[in-house]
């Protein structure tokens, strides 16, 4: 303990932090995954749990593996949301079509939108979960390959991970907002 405290103590006085999975990062760096790890931790959702550490556990080892997670991580979302709301599942489960039934129950919807900054923060979010789906069916541990073979580098997983957390987060504090009021 004394030990672990003087390392962390060293990390601080230089603006730096540990975070789970081995990783040292500066501070306020990751604010949405710290918030979200909170959400699903006070909820326990084992199932977005264990994506969550398995994307933060792999971005700089495994930046496949991570974007695989962070898809995953918003499937997981967006699957418990359905179930416990008891909505209907989609036939094709995969990211864009669980987004599209939260989405619309939650009413994020842009065009319900009156404030015009909010509505291009809530259009990005459509194309943020595009990407971050094919970028999950082209470049992550979830298929295979071709001939062609992306250059993901922990940068664009990061990338990836950390919309995939603001955007989770975004759509469990909605989900609290419509339960209570």
């Amino acid at each position: 303990p004394a030990r672990k405290k003087r390392i962390e103590n060293v990390l601080s006085s230089t603006g730096l932090e540990y975070s789970r999975g081995g990783i040292v990062i500066a501070k306020g760096v990751a604010t949405p995954s710290r918030t979200l790890e909170q959400a699903i931790r006070h909820r326990d959702y084992s199932s977005i749990n264990e994506e969550f550490d398995r994307a933060l556990r792999t971005i700089e080892s495994s930046p496949r593996e991570a974007v695989s997670a962070a898809s995953n991580i918003l499937e997981s979302v967006c699957k418990t949301y359905i179930e416990e709301e008891g909505l209907e599942m989609p036939a094709k489960q995969d990211l864009k079509p669980v987004w599209s039934v939260v989405r619309k129950d939650l009413g994020i919807d842009p065009s319900q939108t009156e404030d015009r900054d909010i509505q291009e923060i809530l259009s990005g979010i459509f194309a943020v979960v595009g990407g971050i789906g094919a970028l999950r069916t082209h470049a992550s541990s979830a298929h295979g390959f071709g001939k062609r073979r992306y250059k993901l580098e922990p940068r664009h997983a990061r990338l990836a991970v950390h919309a995939a957390h603001t955007l989770a987060l975004f759509i469990l504090e909605s989900w609290s907002k419509k339960k209570n009021g």
